[in-house]
């Protein structure tokens, strides 16, 4: 019943790359090469890098051994070899932050975002957000607003990849909390098969500048948290 949250500060120091590089697969290896730029490529070595070591932790392998497979919509997962542990995962990153999330037998995502000044905001929150968002982000503050769209983006984020759908799902399907200071939350969903009784959405402090939230389809389960800091 437990779910557990590990964050990890990107660290690019050349030793920590090189260890993680050499436990990619040949599709990792080839996935990183096809980063244009030098930190895309690092970044990505780094995150699987965290990933391999906290999943070889909990399934008790070398970091180098575990494999993956992948969803028609591209989420991962562990290869068929450890279905009998039921353990599932999902990671997300923005800027240095990397969030990784495991829990048995419990379908999950978890999303962090930056809050950035330079993304239009409020043009994308009445492109894409429901009517009742819409209407809630209109009513606050303009200075709240930015805040509000990264609170929104996040839950709806985590809730996507918690059913498995990504980005395919409309995000005007469903309702979540988008007032800054209000406790994160599924209000209502129009996703067939996924009614909001079923999942549970929460909010995540990660660190000042930052939004994060993780999506959990089930309503009973404890929240524990861990820093990652070039061990376990």
């Amino acid at each position: 019943s437990e779910v557990h949250v590990w964050m990890a500060t990107l660290d690019i120091q050349q030793p920590i790359v090189e260890q993680f590089g050499e436990a990619l697969s040949d599709d990792e290896q080839q996935r990183a090469a096809r980063f244009r730029f030098l930190k895309d490529r690092l970044r990505f070595i780094f995150t699987r890098g965290v990933l391999r070591e906290i999943l070889g932790h909990y399934l008790k392998v070398a970091p180098g051994s575990v494999r993956f497979r992948y969803s028609d919509y591209g989420k991962p997962s562990l290869a068929a070899e450890y279905d009998a542990t039921h353990l599932r995962f999902n990671v997300s990153h923005a800027n240095e932050i990397i969030l990784l999330a495991f829990a048995i037998d419990l379908e999950l995502g978890v999303d962090v975002e930056e809050i950035r000044t330079d993304v239009a905001t409020e043009e994308l929150a009445e492109r894409f957000f429901s009517a009742h968002e819409r209407a809630v982000i209109r009513s606050l503050p303009a200075v709240l607003r930015a805040e509000a769209f990264f609170n929104c983006w996040t839950q709806k984020e985590a809730f996507n990849k918690a059913i498995g759908e990504g980005l395919s799902c409309p995000l005007d399907r469903f309702d979540v909390v988008p007032t800054p200071g209000e406790p994160a939350g599924l209000i209502e969903t129009r996703v067939q098969g996924h009614p909001a009784s079923n999942c549970l959405l929460q909010g995540l402090a990660v660190k000042p500048g930052y939004k994060a939230a993780i999506a959990v389809e089930n309503k009973s389960w404890k929240l524990c948290c861990w820093q990652w800091a070039n061990h376990l």
